[in-house]
């Protein structure tokens, strides 16, 4: 049983809507007690939200009674300091920096002329906005920082950037913004509830994020449609979910990320938020935060005595760097960024030249830059290892002519071919060398690229969020392998549910 449940300081607050049994007092939502087993989420539209006022309270005592709460008392506290939110506005559509522009040239009356200002103030309704070229500045906030109300200042100090933040409640709202809010919160509200009806067959219900728009998936519509039938054979509901859909996050028991992820990206707000829910979540945030930067994977694997190839990691500001690769490592030599994947960010210098020039380029994009020895097979191993076991093995064969995996350039990327086996056949020093590297990252899924060369194995990196593609990864196992996956959700939802 699932319940929404609006709590306002006074009944008169909400006088402007319609009358709902849904909607409480702070006071009526004091004495509130859901039946047992029931899903409760809770908007705080209480007037004042500092700390100790009965907005704070009410968010409180939502967690506490492990209701879900918007905005939540991690929100309410970081909206409170202005540090975490001094957003620059850059990475935003453009078209809200030209909104912005037009909107600080106020009509002085009498000049009848536009003078600028320096300040603009605008409201945000659950992440929407009145002006259609303020969406994607509101989505964005409502993303980091859920609030049902939020009054944005925004300042231009040489650039627009976020002055303050603050919760608004629906009594600050003239006639307009009444209509505004209301449209929104009913969007909202059926947003978040799925119908009852789809869920009574399932005993747990898995959200799985995608991007359909995304050029090199995880996985691909083939393999995404394996994981939902292997979930439904185990009684879980398995939806597929995008970037939208971040609020519905605690209607579900898990989340299962298949797209591609990064530190700076909404994958792993995803993964924080599915994680501060209580939800079992694979990539869990400490394993993207672990995996996507190779200079953090490098420095662990190295201190742990997980081989790897012989590796530097060279400063922007450091003047021996080329010198130091020349001496240490020699050529041909590989240098990367830390963040890239799919082989991107990756380039083979073979001579001082184009070591100067690849540098160069590289650190445009970091201030930091891996230099590796090259380390030429004419496949990679890829293990996948889920909770500590080896699950699948592939051979991922070089680009013909090439000396990576994937060769980026033109409208297409090129790959080389594959040969998938049982992980019984792989040499067993492959095999501990990736259980090596993951125990140091965690117990959820990922794939650890290694180069084999006689009795030599180096690790290459461990990926938080490994390719399995319906003829590829699945080849040996088939339909087992999703399986697999799924069984690992089920067991830890299981013992979620029972602690």
């Amino acid at each position: 049983m699932s319940r929404l449940l609006i709590v306002v300081d006074r009944a008169k607050d909400w006088s402007p809507y319609y009358p709902s049994e849904d909607v409480l007092t702070f006071d009526q939502y004091l004495n509130f007690a859901a039946p047992a087993n029931s899903r409760v989420r809770v908007i705080n539209l209480c007037q004042s939200a500092k700390y100790l006022s009965r907005g704070y309270y009410c968010s409180l005592l939502a967690e506490a009674r492990g209701h879900h709460v918007v905005p939540s008392v991690m929100t309410l506290n970081d909206l409170s300091r202005k540090g975490l939110f001094s957003l620059e506005l850059e990475e935003l559509d453009h078209s809200v920096i030209q909104w912005l522009e037009q909107e600080a040239r106020e009509i002085d009356p009498a000049t009848d002329e536009r003078d600028a200002t320096h300040e603009v103030r605008i409201r945000t309704y659950f992440g929407q906005a009145e002006h259609v070229d303020l969406k994607p500045v509101a989505r964005a906030l409502f993303e980091r920082f859920p609030c049902p109300i939020l009054e944005v200042v925004f300042r231009h100090r040489k650039q627009w950037q976020i002055e303050s933040m603050k919760p608004a409640a629906p009594a600050d709202l003239d006639e307009r913004e009444q209509d505004v809010f209301a449209a929104a919160l009913d969007r909202f509200s059926s947003m978040i509830w799925r119908k009852p009806r789809t869920r009574r067959r399932y005993r747990f219900d898995l959200a799985m994020l995608v991007n359909p728009e995304e050029e090199m998936p995880p996985s691909d519509e083939a393999a995404l449609k394996r994981f939902e039938r292997a979930g439904r054979k185990l009684g879980i509901n398995v939806e597929r979910i995008t970037r939208r859909d971040y609020m519905r996050l605690p209607e579900y028991d898990g989340l299962f990320i298949r797209e591609t992820t990064a530190i700076d990206h909404h994958t792993y707000r995803f993964a924080r938020k599915a994680e501060a829910e209580g939800m079992v979540v694979i990539d869990d945030p400490v394993s993207i935060l672990r995996c996507t930067n190779k200079v953090f994977l490098a420095d662990l694997l190295k201190n742990n005595k997980v081989p790897t190839p012989k590796t530097l990691i060279l400063s922007k500001d450091q003047k021996d760097a080329v010198d130091q690769v020349v001496s240490e490592l020699g050529f041909p030599v590989v240098i990367k960024i830390p963040d890239g994947a799919f082989s991107r960010g990756v380039a083979k210098a073979k001579d001082e030249k184009e070591l100067r020039a690849g540098l160069k380029e590289l650190f445009k994009q970091s201030a930091l830059v891996l230099a590796q020895e090259y380390f030429y097979t004419e496949y990679d191993w890829r293990i996948g290892v889920l909770g500590g076991r080896a699950i699948y093995a592939c051979k991922y064969m070089m680009v013909k002519g090439h000396w990576q995996i994937y060769q980026h350039g033109g409208a297409a990327v090129e790959s080389g071919g594959f040969e998938t086996m049982p992980t019984y056949e792989v040499p067993r020093n492959v095999i501990q060398a990736a259980l090596n590297s993951t125990r140091l990252i965690g117990n959820g899924l990922y794939g650890v690229d290694i180069k084999q060369a006689g009795n030599r194995v180096a690790v290459i990196e461990v990926n938080d969020n490994p390719s399995i593609d319906s003829g590829v990864e699945d080849k040996f196992l088939g339909g087992e392998l999703y399986t697999l996956v799924m069984q690992e959700f089920l067991s830890r939802m299981e013992e979620n549910r029972r602690r």
